[in-house]
């Protein structure tokens, strides 16, 4: 017997790259290429590591909705 729940994710923590990826279903590569050029979800360093709150990409993907709303 398989066992189906759903895990949410807590809002609270921190998303690595990877998590942002999938969560925008781009290539890990890409959220990078984005930060580099300063154009992706905001996100800052934890040590040597990049943590995104998910509040901040949840805002960069509602701004990227109302860009293409006023073209």
């Amino acid at each position: 017997m398989t066992d189906n729940k759903v895990t949410e994710i807590d809002p609270e923590r921190l998303m690595t790259s990877k998590e942002v990826a999938e969560f925008l279903q781009v290539p890990v590569s890409t959220i990078h290429q984005w930060r580099y050029r300063s154009k992706g979800p905001k996100g800052f360093r934890v040590g040597k590591h990049i943590r995104f709150r998910r509040s901040d990409v949840e805002a960069w993907i509602e701004d990227q909705q109302d860009e293409l709303q006023a073209i």
